[in-house]
C-alpha cells in the first residue's frame, strides 16, 4: 500500500478515520422513529453536514425528504470542464437487534481481532468515511480532478423511498457522469469486487382473521378455525420441499454467469450449523443473486412465555421477497399478494398490504468507468484482478438514478464483505479494506478524469 503517494496519504489518515467513524457510529441513527429518537438521526446528519463543509464543499444542505427523514448533499467543484462524479452513502443503520448478543456495545466503535465493531461501521457509515479518505488523499496529491457531488441518505435501511422521491422531484440535483454507490462490498476480504447486479425487494404484511375473539382450545379446538394455523399453512406454501421460493406465476430468473460462490465458503460465511442443509437448487450464486427469495421477517402471535391454551382469532406476518434482475418488483408484489390470498385456507379472511418496494438493478460493466475502476483496484490490491459479483440485497436508489440519468455509469463498491456481518449482531469493518478501497476510489477518480 506504500508504493504510491495516494496510498501513503490514506495510510497516514487512518487514525483520523477511526476517530471520525467512532463519532459517527455513536449516533443511534435508526430511521424508525417509533423506536429510536429522531434527534439521533438528525445529529448524524448534522455531523456529516459539518464534515462536508470542513472539506470545502459548497451548497451543503440538509434535504427534507418526503418520508420525513433528511439526506445530506454537498458539491465540490473541480477544474473547468471536468466530469462530475456522484458519491453515495447512507448514515441510517439497522436496529442493533439483541443488544445482549453484542460482545461490545453496538454504538461504540471497538477494535477487536483486527476489526472495528459497531452498528453501521461497514453499512454504511464506513462508506462515507471511505469517500472522505479518497477525497483527502487526492487533495494532498495534486487536487481533485473531477466535480464531486456527495449524497448521504437518511432512510436507506427502512426502504421508505424518501431520497428516491426527492431526486425525482429535483432531477438536476444528483445529475452526474458517473455514480459510485459506496454501499456494497468485496466478495471476500482482499478480493476487489464491483457489484454488477442487485436483487429488488418487496415487503408485504399479511393478516388473517378467523374468529371474533380467542377461544378456549379445549372447548372449541378441533373445529374452530385457528388463525395462526392458517397463517402457518400460507407461509409454508411459499416454499417447495427443497426450500426454493414458490410464488405462483413468479419466474426463476436467469442463471448467474459470473463469479461463483463455493458452497463450503458460503456455509462458513453464513455460519450455517453443522448438519443443516442449504435450501434451494442450482449454484449458490444462482440462489442468492439471480433467483427470487422469500423470507418471513416476523410474525405477530403470542410468545411461548405466557401463552394460554387458546385458539387464535388473528395472526399477522411480514414477508420479504427478493426479486432478481429482469423481474419487475411491482408485478412480483401483485403475484405475492395474489398467492397469499389464494393459499389462505378455510375461507379465512385475509388482508395484504405492501410496505416497501425496490426494483432490481443491472449495470453496464463494459463502460469506461468500469475500466477505470479495474485499473485503480489493481493498484490498491496488488496481484488481484477486479471481480464482478451480484448482491442479494436491494439499493432502490440505483434504479431511480439509472432512470433519471440514463447516460450515467453506476458502480457499486463498499465495505460490506461477508465478515462484516451487516444487519446482524457484531457488525464490523476491516480497517485494511477501508484503507484499500479508499485508495482505489481516489485512483479511480484520477484515472476516470484522465480518460
Amino acid at each position: 500500500m506504500s508504493s504510491n503517494p495516494v496510498a501513503e496519504t490514506v495510510a497516514s489518515l487512518m487514525p483520523r478515520a477511526k476517530a471520525e467513524l467512532t463519532e459517527l457510529v455513536a449516533f443511534r441513527s435508526v430511521a424508525d422513529f417509533d423506536r429510536f429518537p429522531r434527534s439521533e438521526s438528525e445529529a448524524a446528519a448534522n455531523w456529516i453536514t459539518a464534515a462536508l463543509r470542513v472539506e470545502g464543499f459548497q451548497d451543503v444542505a440538509l434535504l427534507d425528504t418526503p418520508d420525513g427523514t433528511q439526506s445530506v448533499y454537498g458539491f465540490l467543484p473541480g477544474p473547468e470542464g471536468a466530469k462530475t462524479v456522484l458519491l453515495y452513502a447512507h448514515y441510517d443503520v439497522q436496529p442493533p437487534l439483541d443488544e445482549a448478543g453484542w460482545i461490545t456495545p453496538p454504538f461504540e466503535l471497538t477494535e477487536r481481532d483486527g476489526r472495528w465493531f459497531g452498528r453501521g461501521a461497514a453499512d454504511c457509515k464506513g462508506g462515507f468515511i471511505m469517500h472522505l479518505l479518497a477525497l483527502r488523499a487526492l487533495k494532498a496529491n495534486g487536487g481533485i480532478p473531477v466535480n464531486v457531488k456527495v449524497i448521504v441518505e437518511g432512510s436507506e435501511e427502512q426502504g421508505t423511498g424518501g431520497l428516491e422521491r426527492y431526486a425525482e422531484q429535483h432531477p438536476e440535483l444528483l445529475a452526474a457522469d458517473t455514480i459510485v454507490i459506496g454501499d456494497a462490498g468485496n466478495f471476500r476480504v482482499g478480493l476487489p469486487t464491483v457489484t454488477s447486479t442487485l436483487r429488488g425487494m418487496t415487503m408485504v404484511r399479511v393478516k388473517i382473521d378467523t374468529l371474533a375473539g380467542n377461544l378456549h382450545s379445549g372447548q372449541f379446538g378441533g373445529a374452530a378455525p385457528d388463525a395462526l394455523g392458517a397463517l402457518i399453512r400460507v407461509l409454508d406454501s411459499l416454499r417447495a420441499e427443497d426450500g426454493s421460493t414458490t410464488v405462483d406465476g413468479l419466474t426463476d430468473g436467469a442463471p448467474w454467469e459470473g463469479l461463483q460462490y463455493e458452497e463450503e465458503q458460503f456455509r462458513q460465511d453464513a455460519k450455517v450449523l453443522d448438519g443443516v442443509g442449504l435450501i434451494g437448487s442450482g449454484t449458490v450464486a444462482d440462489r442468492i443473486w439471480a433467483r427470487p427469495a422469500v423470507t418471513v421477517l416476523g410474525i405477530d402471535c403470542p410468545p411461548v412465555v405466557g401463552a394460554t391454551p387458546s385458539v387464535q382469532a388473528s395472526a399477522r406476518a411480514l414477508i420479504s421477497l427478493r426479486v432478481p434482475p429482469g423481474v419487475d418488483a411491482a408485478e412480483a408484489t401483485k403475484l405475492l399478494q395474489a398467492h397469499l390470498e389464494a393459499h389462505t385456507p378455510w375461507g379465512a379472511r385475509v388482508r395484504t398490504e405492501q410496505i416497501g418496494q425496490g426494483q432490481p438493478f443491472s449495470a453496464d460493466t463494459t463502460s469506461p468507468a468500469y475500466a477505470a475502476m479495474a485499473e485503480a483496484m489493481a493498484v490498491a490490491y496488488p496481484g488481484q484482478e477486479m471481480q464482478y459479483a451480484g448482491q442479494g440485497g436491494s439499493i432502490p436508489l440505483c434504479n431511480t438514478l439509472a432512470a433519471l440519468y440514463p447516460r450515467a455509469e453506476i458502480l457499486l463498491i463498499g465495505l460490506s464483505e461477508p465478515e462484516a456481518q451487516i444487519h446482524a449482531v457484531n457488525e464490523s469493518v476491516s480497517p485494511e479494506e477501508l484503507e484499500r478501497l479508499s485508495v482505489a476510489e481516489a485512483l479511480f477518480l484520477r484515472t476516470y478524469a484522465a480518460n
